[in-house]
């Protein structure tokens, strides 16, 4: 299994870059906001179990999509160092145990770009944040940043479109290289 492990602060780009990326290549989404809405189901958002909720969905989608021989997945997800780095281990040890790539790809862009993007109708119609003041309240309890892995690549979104993002020279030759590699 390839994962190509797409990750920011919200209205980065990242759903949008990842639909771009399964628009070329054939391979499955783990949307970061599946495992949320979900577990608003059970728990109010935030509450003692939701997170717990939300990490158990994730690793046990990741799980079966190995088990049962997906050969692509790409994922989103708001990565905060170093909270997320145990939850981040245990995705590389599904794709290590699977002798599959991990392509981590860091998706930034300027705040005046998240300010433009963070009220669009997709964001509303998907119950994201859409303000500039939950996003700054999101930032200020999360450190959104590069996941510290030797392959991670960082991408700034501001003024590419996510259709060229994920044929962006950098991200194309390498999700060929560790992507296409045996699919």
């Amino acid at each position: 299994m390839r994962l190509v492990f797409l990750h920011g602060a919200p209205a980065t780009g990242k759903l949008t870059v990842a639909r771009a990326i399964l628009s070329l290549l054939p391979g499955r989404l783990l949307e970061n906001h599946a495992a949320i809405d979900f577990a608003k189901n059970m728990f109010d958002f935030g509450v003692p179990g939701f997170w717990e909720l939300v990490d158990a969905i994730r690793v046990s989608a990741l799980e079966a999509a190995w088990q049962h021989g997906v050969p692509l997945v790409v994922a989103t997800f708001c990565y905060s160092h170093p909270e997320d780095r145990p939850l981040f281990k245990q995705f590389e040890a599904i794709v290590n145990r699977s002798r599959g790539q991990l392509l981590p790809v860091f998706l930034h862009c300027s705040e005046e770009e998240m300010a433009r993007r963070i009220g669009t109708t997709d964001r509303v119609e998907r119950r994201k944040l859409t303000s500039m003041e939950g996003l700054n309240r999101f930032r200020a309890n999360y450190r959104d940043s590069p996941i510290p892995h030797a392959g991670c690549i960082s991408l700034d979104t501001t003024a590419i479109p996510a259709d060229a993002t994920a044929s962006f020279d950098d991200l194309r030759s390498l999700v060929r290289r560790v992507v296409l590699t045996e699919l």
